[in-house]
């Protein structure tokens, strides 16, 4: 009997391929709301008695707004002021990212103000009691504001109180200088606490968005597919405008660059991305590829990790959009005051809610807790597309940090153009081999070890780790 060859040691020690879970999660969705909408088409009554699977999932996201409200806009007060000290590349940064979020929030409510995807949908009656405040005025709502004590804006009703107190924690931070980082690194780890529990109720999110689909489809049939339908399509075709017009409108008007070019430069972290439904995938990628695009270091290291915290273009679009086809869907639409003031609290809100499965559907239920409360048990709707709607967001989040980076380095003068026309060409190949990503790698997991775990902590240690490597070099 001949012996079967000995394993090679390469063969034993190879380590496996990770999967991602997520991939199962993503199809136990779509097959949930496909069984949903099913049932609700064939038998309307038993799917409208299944309402209660949708609520508890609503009440579990709830649960969550508080503390990811509070943890999210003191970290990320604290990101700003940090970013800001990395000198003129991170001021500006911080600004055209404002700024340009801001646009895209506002692009978000005119285009769901023009499409109406919910008109007509009328499942008011499906929505379960909440309570309302009728006839409440300007003073009344300012002092409300305000928390009987600084830990109830952690456990009340009122989101706008969460953010109160999480603006006055994140300033007094700053305030306090090298103080406050071992009270930002312990909101750090409860943030990561916080998330986690976040990614352990998402896993329920198929269960949920059965009940919460059946639910609607029973009570009103065809009409809340179309519905949906209509919001996915409104939401990929202004995302793709986003792109081409805004951001490939601002990168010819100010580098003369081509946004085709560009984008198809970054066709292996596009397909990454779709493949993943998260731009984080390719943070350390687009860090590589900027840099041999011609685009200096620092630049890079300050602009691409800060932009993925604040400068979330897909998510404001998706946001704004979601609140209004909720408003809509649920007979009670918001008015211009409302939409105006929800605009606000998704500016500051926004921050940081890309990077972790079910953080935007969370901030998404946070502001329409802020403004109507009764409007939040329709975000059981968007659970069943919001995964439909992920890639399109993630998309427009990376393309965004793309063209900033490249803008940024030209309003600074940090970019070599010659380079630039030339890699665009393909005269000047991206080597995979040698990709420089994993310098990022390693500086994340010094950063981590020293307990900075913000993405400006990264960047600072990505820019301090090139310098050293320069003088190195040099000598």
């Amino acid at each position: 009997m001949a012996k079967m060859p000995a394993p090679s040691a390469a063969s034993v020690d190879k380590p496996r391929k990770k999967v991602d879970k997520t991939h199962f999660l993503y199809i136990a969705v779509i097959a949930a709301v496909i069984l949903g909408a099913v049932l609700g088409l064939v038998a309307p009554e038993l799917a409208k008695s299944l309402k209660p699977i949708g609520t508890a999932f609503i009440g579990l996201i709830k649960m969550m707004i508080a503390p990811i409200i509070f943890c999210t806009i003191v970290l990320g007060i604290g990101s700003i002021a940090k970013a800001a000290t990395v000198g003129k590349v991170g001021g500006l940064a911080l600004g055209y990212f404002m700024l340009m979020s801001t646009f895209a929030l506002g692009i978000g409510l005119v285009v769901g103000n023009i499409v109406q995807p919910g008109e007509g949908l009328d499942i008011s009656g499906a929505s379960y009691e909440t309570e309302t405040k009728e006839g409440e005025g300007t003073v009344d709502f300012l002092l409300g504001i305000i928390p009987t004590t600084l830990l109830s804006s952690l456990t009340g009703k009122s989101i706008l109180q969460t953010l109160f107190v999480a603006l006055l924690v994140g300033f007094a931070l700053q305030k306090m200088g090298t103080a406050g980082k071992p009270i930002l690194r312990g909101i750090g780890h409860i943030q990561a606490l916080v998330f986690r529990i976040l990614i352990m109720i998402m896993w329920l999110a198929p269960i949920g968005a059965f009940g919460a689909i059946a639910a609607v489809v029973g009570e009103t049939g065809v009409q809340a597919i179309v519905s949906m339908f209509t919001l996915m399509a409104a939401f990929y075709a202004t995302c793709i405008l986003f792109i081409v017009v805004i951001l490939g409108g601002l990168l010819k008007i100010v580098t003369g660059i081509n946004i085709f070019k560009l984008m198809k430069y970054l066709g292996r972290e596009y397909l990454l991305i779709f493949s993943t439904s998260s731009s984080e995938a390719a943070l350390p990628r687009l860090i590589a590829k900027m840099e041999h695009l011609g685009v200096s270091k620092p630049v890079v290291g300050v602009t691409v990790p800060t932009g993925y915290s604040f400068n979330l273009d897909g998510t404001a679009i998706y946001l704004t959009m979601a609140s209004l086809f909720v408003a809509s869907a649920l007979g009670t639409p918001l008015a211009l005051g409302e939409q105006i003031s929800l605009l606000i609290f998704m500016i500051i809100a926004s921050k940081g809610a890309a990077g972790v499965t079910g953080a935007g559907l969370a901030t998404l239920a946070g502001g329409l807790q802020s403004h109507r409360p009764d409007l939040v048990d329709g975000v059981g709707l968007i659970v069943g597309i919001d995964r439909f709607m992920s890639e399109a967001r993630a998309l427009t989040n990376f393309t965004g940090n793309a063209v900033a980076t490249v803008l940024i380095g030209t309003w600074t003068r940090e970019i070599e153009r010659s380079q630039v026309d030339e890699v665009l060409a393909g005269r000047l190949p991206f080597d995979e081999s040698t990709m420089s990503a994993g310098h990022f790698e390693d500086a994340r997991a010094d950063t981590v070890e020293d307990g900075a775990e913000t993405t400006t902590d990264i960047a600072e240690a990505h820019i301090a780790r090139r310098e050293e490597e320069k003088v190195g070099a040099t000598r």
